[in-house]
């Protein structure tokens, strides 16, 4: 399948295309699955693995090239594997992942994926998500694992407590926020409980990742309001309302 004008760009930021195989497939809920793959040589081109790594993978939707990011669940570098985990709904990826089988293969293109926690590294986490950003919640936990963390975490379906968070309950606090008003109940919770537990802004890290308008707001309220600085607030919209 070729990448169209997309894979174009890609190429020109210096994208590397790999091609990953599934090794097995788990669904995790209902609404909720797991792939496992061989990366085709991707860790060991990347020089190894980093919190929250992500690729781009391609699907085909309606004849046409279609690609999303996915973060990297437990890769190993020297066994050259990682899972990837798909929040389900309607949509190529989905349809993808709901049949794969050993033996199949997707296309992926490494680019743009980073990772550097500030300095100094945070006392106290506070993390804004929802399933589809839940592989990227479990590896930055896993980054920071001295660090208390405060997680928000946006749900669709009741279904979604199930899912598989990595959580210490000595150092992690879970609140799940039924998704209303195409995430503006969310905002509200975080507006509602973040001042009261931020304490010194230059000892936090706020990492937000939901719904793109949900995420953009956020982030101006954090950096404008309670004055966080843009160094200690990583936001990234990881999918748009439609």
């Amino acid at each position: 399948m070729g990448h169209g004008w997309e894979g174009v760009v890609l190429k020109l930021m210096r994208g590397k295309d790999f091609e990953f195989t599934v090794t097995g497939a788990e669904q995790v809920t209902e609404d909720f699955r797991r792939v496992h793959l061989t990366d085709g040589g991707l860790l060991a081109a990347a020089g190894g693995a980093h919190p929250t790594m992500w690729v781009r993978i391609w699907f085909e939707q309606d004849g046409r090239p279609h690609q999303r990011a996915y973060t990297l669940v437990d890769p190993d570098p020297a066994a050259g594997t990682f899972s990837l985990e798909f929040a389900l709904h309607q949509g190529a990826a989905s349809d993808w992942v709901r049949t794969a089988q050993p033996g199949d293969t997707i296309e992926a293109t490494l680019q743009g994926t980073g990772f550097a926690l500030p300095e100094p590294e945070p006392a106290r986490l506070f993390v804004i998500g929802d399933p589809a950003s839940l592989p990227a919640i479990n590896s930055l936990l896993g980054a920071v694992p001295q660090a208390r963390a405060t997680i928000w975490f946006e749900t669709a379906h009741a279904s979604d407590e199930k899912l598989p968070f990595r959580l210490d309950p000595d150092r992690h606090t879970l609140h799940l926020v039924p998704r209303r008003d195409a995430g503006a109940h969310l905002v509200e919770e975080v507006r509602a409980a973040l001042p009261a537990l931020l304490g010194d802004p230059s000892e936090a890290y706020l990492w937000i990742a939901c719904d793109t308008a949900t995420t953009r707001s956020l982030a101006s309220y954090a950096r404008r309001e309670l004055g966080v600085s843009k160094e200690r607030v990583n936001a990234l919209g990881y999918w748009r309302t439609t």
